[in-house]
């Protein structure tokens, strides 16, 4: 499919290629990033999971890369990434389902015009 730890190697090397130009741009990323940690209401393992389906759902393969590495690391296995990813697979059919009834809308009201 892909050979992801190089992707994963570009894309870090590609932000700190960003880095560089705009390090305000990168260090708000980094601060966003790091907000939830010190809450500590979640655990890294399940902030990474959360992290990979909302990956999926964006359909972000530098993300996708980056945080099932993390994910692995912070000792989440097959089966919980898996679950992770029934979660956001769901919530996309759901997002689906919920602009079609936004399209049915629209197709009415362009009866209407």
């Amino acid at each position: 499919m892909m050979d992801w730890n190089g992707y994963r190697d570009q894309v870090l090397a590609g932000v700190g290629a960003i880095g560089k130009i705009s390090p305000d741009t990168t260090r708000g990323y980094a601060t966003l990033s790091n907000a939830g940690e010190k809450t500590g209401h979640l655990d890294k393992k399940t902030r990474e999971l959360i992290a990979v389906a909302c990956a999926v759902s964006l359909r972000c393969d530098g993300c996708i890369t980056v945080h099932t590495k993390a994910a692995r690391e912070a000792g989440a296995s097959e089966d919980e990434l898996t679950e992770a990813l029934g979660v956001a697979i769901a919530l996309n059919a759901g997002a689906g389902l919920v602009y079609s009834t936004r399209a049915m809308d629209a197709f009415g009201a362009a009866a209407e015009a």
